[in-house]
């Protein structure tokens, strides 16, 4: 008798499943999530920051700073890629800048950077 519960309880949970499968097959698929790396940096729109370090020969800055918006990121201290090594010569470390940065498949790359006044 045990055996026979069991086996009315089995096929009571399988076909509860089998009933469920062609309704879960029917759910309206997952919304798409907006990705990071396709929002372009808005027009005009810098981040405030602190040069804590440049590194020449790795072609790399380190800078603190504020939210930067079009990346969804909070403020804080942070290793950037260059998009142009020219770029390391118009600061040093200590200097306040305003920049650009962007997501790429490499990382966050710096795509603009001036002193600020």
């Amino acid at each position: 008798m045990k055996s026979f519960n069991t086996f009315l309880a089995t096929a009571a949970l399988i076909g509860a499943s089998a009933i469920s499968l062609p309704a879960l097959a029917q759910a309206a698929p997952a919304p798409m999530v907006e990705k990071t790396m396709d929002k372009p940096a808005a027009a005009g729109e810098m981040t405030e920051g602190e040069i804590r370090k440049v590194d020449k020969s790795t072609k790399k800055i380190t800078i603190r700073h504020g939210e930067i918006k079009n990346l969804d990121m909070p403020g804080m201290t942070m290793l950037f890629q260059v998009r142009d090594p020219a770029m390391l010569d118009t600061v040093k470390a200590g200097d306040k800048v305003r920049f650009k940065a962007e997501q790429a498949a490499t990382g966050l790359v710096v795509t603009e950077i001036q002193v600020a006044k």
